[in-house]
């Protein structure tokens, strides 16, 4: 079998849970199967079973003051040249509605099933207008257009797969639900004090982490927040990058300054590190925070989860999927979260049953490894990466058998 993986992000060009999800997920299907990787970048690799080709168009190049949608007009460029460097598969397989048109295209070239892997989806993420001005209306119509003409479709949680079969009318049957997952080998406890000290954090202080984007979705603020209720013992380390607008980065600057006036020992990291010193800062954490106001999985909670540490996280998307509440961590409920806004009804009342449970963790250091310990225990038995791998090849002979059947 032939794969072709259409993505925007790939190694070294990484920036969320979909890039996390494809760097491992191509690996473990190259053990199986000839790898297409077609990107975003300038990446070249061509190793073992694995060929790898960055999509850098002309077009990229282009700057115009004048046109606020040149982003958008260079993604679709990019579109068309992974289609027209990809001259054979058996599968295309599509991550994230940035390669949706390339999938579009090659599926019909080619006379090969489409699969998307569903790890959110635009049309409940309107805020993004913030970040795309009106460019987020197409992307919301490219992602429709590729879920109608998809051939199956992979979700990442069992509310992914409710999300998506309401939202475009996909049929139940065309959709299975294969977990992301991690690589424990890696994502194991880690110390190093020195690690900590390059950042300000005072090993002997036990401390919150929050790892993600500063995006309205992963809930960063309601966590700035949260904080003023945190106990005094503690240091609340932000790794915070990435910010999706100026005027977000500005409204979270403010949020920090706020706090900092407030208490002593919160510490911003403001770029995303690379994953051997964040899985440090996983191990050392006294709890890792994970305050999302919208995740369709979160991946992020498995390298917490995976390096010992316990996590609290809000009760949304995937996230109940991953985290059992009082076993491995807290689940906290969130109600009534505006899709353009992302504001819940009642913040404060989220914030303080956030920073109840953030408590009890630093008070309580047994409870803490505990979970932990639980918590890498789960991550051992249903999240890994090679049987994650070996599902998705199945579902590709599936989907595949069923697309020639229906062609015939």
């Amino acid at each position: 079998m032939k794969i072709a993986l259409f993505t925007n992000e790939f190694p070294p060009n990484i920036y969320g849970g979909a890039g996390v999800h494809i760097d491992f997920l191509s690996r473990e299907l190259a053990r199986l199967a000839d790898v297409e990787v077609r990107c975003f970048g300038n990446q070249e690799e061509h190793k073992d079973a694995m060929n790898v080709i960055g999509i850098q168009p002309s077009l990229n190049q282009m700057v115009d003051p004048n046109n606020p949608h040149i982003k958008m007009f260079q993604n679709l460029s990019r579109n068309v040249e992974m289609s027209q460097h990809t001259l054979q598969a058996d599968v295309i397989h599509c991550h994230t509605w940035y390669t949706h048109l390339a999938g579009i295209y090659s599926r019909e070239l080619l006379q090969v099933p489409l699969i998307l892997t569903t790890h959110s989806l635009e049309t409940h993420r309107p805020w993004k207008i913030e970040q795309l001005g009106n460019g987020y209306f197409l992307s919301r119509w490219i992602e429709r257009q590729a879920y109608n003409a998809a051939d199956g479709v992979i979700a990442v949680s069992e509310q992914m797969k409710e999300d998506v079969v309401e939202a475009y009318g996909i049929e139940p049957k065309k959709v299975t639900v294969i977990h992301n997952g991690i690589d424990p080998d890696f994502y194991q406890p880690t110390f190093d004090n020195s690690v900590l000290q390059e950042y300000g954090i005072d090993p002997n202080v036990p401390f919150v982490l929050f790892v993600g984007r500063i995006t309205r979705q992963k809930g960063i603020s309601q966590l700035i927040e949260a904080a003023h209720y945190f106990n005094k013992n503690c240091q609340v380390v932000l790794c915070a990058g990435a910010p999706d607008t100026p005027e977000i980065a500005k409204e979270t600057e403010g949020l920090i300054n706020t706090l900092k006036a407030q208490r002593d020992g919160i510490i911003l990291i403001s770029e995303m590190l690379p994953r051997d010193k964040v899985r440090v800062l996983y191990s050392h954490a006294r709890v890792f925070a994970c305050p999302s106001l919208y995740e369709p999985f979160g991946i992020i909670n498995l390298e917490a989860l995976s390096c010992g540490t316990p996590v609290v996280g809000s009760a949304v998307g995937g996230i109940p999927e991953i985290l059992t509440g009082g076993e491995t961590g807290y689940l906290i409920p969130l109600e009534s979260v505006s899709r353009t806004d992302l504001n819940p009804k009642d913040p404060q009342a989220f914030q303080k049953a956030f920073a109840e449970k953030i408590n009890l963790l630093l008070d309580d250091e047994g409870l803490a490894e505990q979970m932990g310990k639980a918590g890498r225990q789960r991550v051992l038995e249903k999240f890994s990466w090679e049987s994650i791998a070996k599902t998705t090849y199945n579902y590709y002979q599936e989907v595949i058998s069923r697309f020639e059947k229906e062609k015939a």
